[in-house]
């Protein structure tokens, strides 16, 4: 992710450390010293001063980055809101950490799915060539006229941000290229056409701006497949908002995010391997929600399990079984569904808690009330 910042070079970044999240900063900010970005690097006493830092400068006309994790997005809560509302494109790379308490350091996701609502789009990486491929692509997104969103990238702590794989980085000119000149739609700055920014505003149009972020969000999903499809183009790596693994044939199809995707891809293998069609479907956009998209996955299998990796709390389902319970119920897809809770305070999740749920949704061991998988009782 650091990497990728590099290449795009944005002209503020404003960030205070936390674990897992502070080594992006850390090698951004040799980057700096190094004279190789022109970036305005601000470092600030809190995350809370960190993001409101990057509303100024994105404000002022700035293209703005940043990164967090854990209780550093929660800080940032109360400036979420007002970036989006603001339509300021800012940045941000989340490496998914687990909320406190108890403290815990390492991965789950429950800090960016506490954020679902504060109207940023969100994305998920399963491995750091996503994590480098999507953050170039969030810039265009956010910065579309047609979006003027902030974008969240997110990619599992420790397990993929502390760990070691390969990456095929491009050459600086071509993502300086496909990234393109910021050109803001205000700035705060510009006294020749004076502005107000974060007036009151009361009952007469609240409910209008809202309505324009919902269109806004609405919007994103035609130029998030535009940039995909031109990325891919690009530089030979197309992405979607879903990718769909053994799904064409499958009876049987598992829903989750991020790096679990791998461990469920090898699981696969070996149920095909002894005759059950198992299938994946990994959600890589979760803001907007590609509700149709994944309906039409879906809507053919015999039975699907929704891993969440994160805890509502509503007794019934994490975030993204719900999120897909209601795509179905709209679509008029009634399906067995059962969902789970795992991985939670970076619980490891193996081959064969992947093969044990699928072979609950064989055994047609589903609905009901949501399970904990891997849980000591």
């Amino acid at each position: 992710m650091a990497e990728a910042m590099r290449q795009i070079n944005p002209d503020v970044c404003a960030a205070y450390p936390i674990t897992p999240a502070t080594e992006i900063m850390q090698i951004f900010s040799g980057f700096v010293s190094d004279g190789l970005v022109k970036t305005k690097l601000i470092t600030v006493e809190s995350e809370h001063s960190a993001m409101s830092a990057c509303l100024g400068s994105a404000a002022a006309g700035a293209r703005t980055m940043t990164a967090t994790s854990s209780q550093g997005l929660a800080l940032m809560h109360e400036i979420l809101f007002i970036v989006s509302a603001l339509r300021l494109p800012i940045v941000l790379a989340d490496v998914n950490r687990a909320l406190s308490g108890p403290i815990n350091i390492h991965c789950d996701h429950s800090d960016t799915m506490a954020e679902r609502d504060t109207g940023w789009i969100q994305i998920y990486a399963e491995n750091s060539q996503e994590a480098y491929d999507l953050l170039i692509q969030a810039v265009r997104i956010g910065e579309h006229r047609d979006v003027l969103l902030p974008v969240c990238v997110s990619t599992d702590g420790f397990i993929i941000s502390h760990g070691m794989e390969r990456l095929e980085t491009y050459p600086d000119a071509e993502v300086q290229k496909f990234v393109g000149e910021y050109k803001p739609v205000y700035n705060i700055l510009d006294v020749d056409n004076p502005i107000t920014v974060g007036s009151l505003v009361l009952t007469d149009y609240y409910l209008e701006h809202k309505r324009a972020q919902h269109e806004a969000m609405k919007n994103s999903l035609r130029v998030m497949s535009e940039v995909f499809s031109e990325f891919g183009k690009t530089f030979g790596r197309t992405y979607d908002f879903c990718e769909k693994y053994r799904c064409d044939d499958a009876e049987y199809i598992l829903v989750c995010l991020s790096s679990t995707a791998g461990t469920a891809k090898a699981a696969i293998e070996e149920l095909r391997n002894q005759g059950m069609k198992a299938g994946l479907l990994k959600i890589r956009a979760f803001r907007p929600f590609p509700a149709e998209q994944i309906t039409n996955t879906l809507k053919n299998a015999k039975a699907i399990a929704v891993l969440d990796r994160s805890e509502s709390l509503s007794t019934r389902s994490g975030p993204v079984a719900t999120e897909i319970k209601a795509a179905l119920y709209d679509a008029c897809v009634n399906k067995p569904m059962q969902t789970y809770i795992y991985g939670l305070g970076g619980r490891e999740i193996y081959i064969e808690d992947i093969k044990k749920v699928f072979n609950n949704l064989k055994d047609a061991k589903c609905g009901g009330q949501v399970e904990y998988l891997g849980v000591k009782e």
